[in-house]
């Protein structure tokens, strides 16, 4: 499954077009390498999403074509989740644009 697609089916980010515009602007890093929009993920893949001034690791648990809100959670695990002191970014907005 294309990346984009999978951060927005697994609510990690709220809408595909701000999955897109991360990738684009080397937010996301697959396996610990900057990826594209269109990168193939898998199962197992480990992913760092940086936002705001946050910056989440996950991996890649199951993938699915359409999820449920309450399902959501189980396409990934979380492997830690940090702050940026000092880094303000108002492109991407942590309140207007990401999913709790």
């Amino acid at each position: 499954m294309r990346l984009d697609k999978y951060l927005k089916v697994s609510r990690l980010v709220k809408r595909r077009t701000l999955a897109k515009e991360l990738c684009d602007n080397g937010r996301v890093e697959v396996n610990g390498r900057t990826a594209k929009a269109g990168t193939e993920v898998q199962i197992g893949d480990s992913l760092s999403i940086r936002y705001g001034s946050r910056i989440t690791n996950v991996k890649i648990a199951k993938i699915v074509e359409q999820a449920r809100k309450e399902q959501a959670g189980e396409l990934y695990q979380i492997l830690g989740e940090e702050r940026i002191i000092g880094t303000v970014d108002k492109a991407f907005d942590e309140e207007d644009d990401l999913e709790d």
